[in-house]
């Protein structure tokens, strides 16, 4: 195999952080059980949060960034897995502290590596990402509680990554779909997905008059956080289940008890990052199967040297739906 390949890497430059596309040696490479020859990977919020320096998720440069990767294996010492098995590799601390999946090939623990289903390839994986896995989380614990009869599904953050793979699910699975977003150019697009009404974010922010609203849905996935899920809590009905997995509009919020111990609102984290890897597998699989859902119109695909302009696009609410990165 060569000894060099291209990768996307972010330095440090007189304060400011720019990244591109550079030659790099595998033994540049951490150590690890498995070495995998990447074909596709995708970009996700972290990613840009990364690339634009944040110590938060990222303690130093230079690095390579990309929290997801998914690829064929080109060696392994862990007898788990084999060479030229399709694998995808998400979590833990794969793209924030560790080099991630933008670079043609990447050196990880075997723990960290999920086998494929025979029916997903690596670039529909990618089209999923870490963000197809967080929804398909969220809604596995929403229909653990609640029916598609029970009422209409609230999704919070509809245009982004999270949301527009939530609501797919939603839809394929028979449940109504109720959607909010910040961005009224997309509202007609979401009501020819087959969502079924679309409220705008300013107005939820603006509903803060009482502890307990109408209850007008059966579940809430939000993937914003703050005080939007603070608002949309008060409209859940008696027994109904909120998720929640994002903090993009903010990581506190004030609300009251009343949803919790007079309604008996339930609401469930969901962490992708430490997800153990048995349920991801379950995940794909449902995902390869019952759960499928087809993504290629909800993504653009695009090459490493595309990187800053979405990492941009992210940081500043102009994108839309799933960008993946061909290799």
């Amino acid at each position: 195999m060569e000894h060099t390949f291209s990768a996307f890497v972010v330095r440090e430059v007189d304060g400011n952080y720019e990244g591109k596309v550079e030659a790099k040696h595998i033994d540049d490479l951490p150590e690890g059980d498995v070495l995998i020859r990447v074909t596709h990977s995708c970009v996700n919020y972290k990613d840009a949060l990364s690339m634009s320096g944040n110590r938060g998720v990222t303690k130093s440069y230079p690095h390579t960034p990309g929290v997801d990767a998914a690829g064929y294996i080109e060696q392994t010492t862990d007898a788990r897995f084999q060479t030229g098995q399709s694998v995808v590799v998400n979590g833990f601390d794969f793209g924030m502290n560790t080099s991630g999946g933008f670079q043609e090939y990447i050196r990880v623990p075997a723990d960290w590596v999920t086998p494929l289903p025979d029916a997903i390839l690596p670039l529909e994986a990618m089209q999923y990402g870490t963000a197809g896995l967080t929804a398909a989380q969220s809604v596995d614990e929403l229909s653990r509680i609640v029916s598609k009869e029970t009422g209409p599904i609230l999704v919070t953050g509809a245009t982004g990554g999270v949301g527009t793979i939530a609501i797919a699910l939603l839809i394929r699975l028979g449940y109504t779909v109720h959607a909010v977003t910040g961005k009224q150019l997309e509202q007609e697009r979401l009501l020819e997905k087959g969502v079924v009404e679309v409220l705008d974010r300013k107005i939820l922010l603006e509903e803060t008059d009482r502890p307990l609203k109408k209850g007008l849905y059966a579940g809430v996935i939000d993937t914003v956080g703050g005080p939007l899920l603070a608002s949309v809590i008060r409209f859940v009905q008696y027994g109904g289940v909120v998720t929640t997995c994002g903090n993009v509009g903010g990581a506190e919020m004030t609300l009251t008890v009343y949803p919790f111990i007079l309604r008996g609102v339930r609401l469930i984290g969901i962490d992708a990052v430490q997800t153990p890897i048995v349920y991801r597998q379950e995940l794909w699989q449902r995902l390869a199967k019952e759960w499928h859902v087809d993504l290629a119109s909800e993504v653009d695909v695009k090459t490493l040297n595309d990187l800053p302009d979405i990492a941009e696009a992210l940081l500043t609410s102009r994108h839309r739906g799933r960008t993946v990165i061909e290799i």
